[in-house]
């Protein structure tokens, strides 16, 4: 019971110590430059339940995004999701392509586990993902990224 309370305490001591690192809590959303034009109004909900929060300026950062290590993790996802794909820089080339973009969502690699178990709306049926894939692809086709 001693070994317990002593873990608990070392736990904690290390929880609070580690809220002193600066990374990633300085969360912002640059402007819109130019988001896709989607091919409709479902297709843009489904993205902006399951993919907007990584893949554009629209990041909505909940508290819990201001409470390491939970800020070191989203802040990374969201840096890294923004430079592969952004739908509100579309004035840009994007490193992700639509082939491996429409793999991703068909496999259920995205979004990713992590932000499924916190986000409701980001758990899609095989329907809603069949959904989004071809929305993006329409949309993507119509209005390609980059000059």
């Amino acid at each position: 019971m001693r070994f317990l309370f002593r873990l608990f305490l070392l736990l904690l001591v290390v929880g609070l110590t580690i809220q002193v690192i600066p990374y990633g809590r300085e969360h912002d959303n640059p402007l819109t430059v130019k988001e896709i034009e989607w091919d409709s109004p479902e297709t843009r909900a489904l993205a902006a339940g399951a993919c907007m929060d990584c893949h554009s300026n629209l990041t909505s950062w909940p508290w819990y995004t201001n409470v390491a290590p939970i800020s070191w993790l989203t802040t990374r996802d969201v840096e890294e999701g923004r430079a592969v794909l952004n739908f509100s820089e579309w004035q840009r080339p994007q490193e992700a392509d639509l082939a491996s973009l429409d793999n991703v969502i068909r496999e259920g690699e995205m979004p990713p586990i992590q932000y499924r178990l916190l986000h409701a709306n980001a758990r899609l049926t095989g329907t809603e993902r069949d959904q989004l894939e071809a929305g993006i692809r329409k949309s993507w086709e119509s209005d390609p990224p980059g000059p």
